[in-house]
């Protein structure tokens, strides 16, 4: 064989390789990530926590970390609470024909107040569209926003040394103003409006300024008191008696009523079981699917030292937005 015969035998066999591995990536990059990560089909994923009928089932809902929507599409998502998908969660076991009760195992400081009243309206809507009962067990905090979205429930159950309580609206902000001053740094704002940048860090609030955030602040709290009298049946004026912002111990709230029982996440399915004649129920618990962005954020988070370096930088990020308001217990 002479040395073009060679030469184009060379080449052919180039191309066909090259041929081979341009479709092997497209066919990669077009459908195995998707099989790879389930990101379609398997949107959540349910485990066994008792065995038993599997046309009678109790759901249980794990609602952990600070109640705050920090968008779907986060880069460092690295597992934590994701707002969205945990309102879908809930449609999911409203929705499953062979769940006939939910339980909530609410282990959160609280958060946000439009993500709380989100899922608060949830639990309502589970209650009185399917006809479901939705019981809390409260975990090592449920406060502030934790107790506003177990108010609704049929049943809430605390451990003894729970904190829960802390009913009530905070809203904060830092002032630089004096520190400013003292180095020389000057502000430069153009608004268009008298009170566009009220709460501003870079000077001091005036009255008016206060007066406003301050009627903003007590309509909130209004509709927090409301959401408890419409959920426990108490009167509102021993409702505002109980809500000036202290946590209580399990014990305590259930001396004063925002608890019905104390017991562990066990004893609450246990009483789900007797209060519906549930005995034979499956319990299982649902969970969030692995989806890319949380694969993805476990492998920025192996990047770093530790898990609090990841930590510290989606705070400053979080900590990087404008004031506002919170059902949030703040130690």
């Amino acid at each position: 064989m002479n040395s073009k015969r060679w030469i184009a035998l060379i080449v052919a066999v180039v191309l066909l390789v090259f041929s081979l591995g341009f479709r092997m990536a497209t066919s990669v990059v077009t459908a195995d990530f998707e099989e790879m990560f389930d990101l379609q089909d398997n949107k959540f994923q349910q485990s066994v926590i008792e065995e038993g009928s599997g046309t009678n089932q109790i759901a249980v809902l794990n609602l952990d970390g600070v109640i705050q929507d920090s968008g779907e599409n986060s880069l460092l998502d690295s597992g934590g609470y994701n707002h969205k998908r945990f309102l879908e969660l809930l449609d999911e076991a409203g929705q499953d024909r062979t769940v006939n009760g939910i339980v909530l195992r609410v282990n959160t400081p609280g958060g946000g107040v439009v993500e709380s009243a989100e899922i608060h309206d949830k639990v309502v809507e589970i209650q009185e569209e399917y006809e479901k009962p939705v019981y809390v067990s409260m975990g090592n905090t449920a406060a502030s926003g934790g107790y506003y979205v177990a108010a609704p429930a049929d049943k809430i159950v605390a451990h003894e040394a729970t904190l829960t309580g802390s009913i009530g609206v905070i809203m904060e902000s830092f002032n630089f103003a004096e520190f400013a001053d003292e180095h020389g740094i000057d502000f430069n704002t153009i608004k268009s409006g008298e009170y566009k940048d009220i709460m501003s860090s870079s000077r001091e609030m005036t009255d008016d300024e206060r007066d406003i955030l301050q009627a903003m602040i007590d309509d909130m709290y209004g509709d927090f008191v409301d959401v408890i009298v419409d959920g426990r049946g108490m009167p509102e004026d021993e409702v505002r008696n109980l809500s000036d912002g202290r946590v209580y111990t399990g014990s305590q709230a259930n001396d004063n009523g925002l608890v019905d029982e104390l017991g562990s996440m066990d004893d609450t399915i246990a009483m789900m079981k007797e209060d519906y004649d549930l005995g034979d129920a499956r319990v299982i618990e649902y969970q969030k699917g692995f989806g890319v962005n949380q694969w993805l954020g476990g492998a920025v988070q192996n990047m770093f030292d530790s898990e609090s370096d990841v930590n510290g930088i989606k705070d400053m990020l979080r900590e990087s937005n404008a004031p506002r308001a919170m059902y949030l217990y703040t130690k």
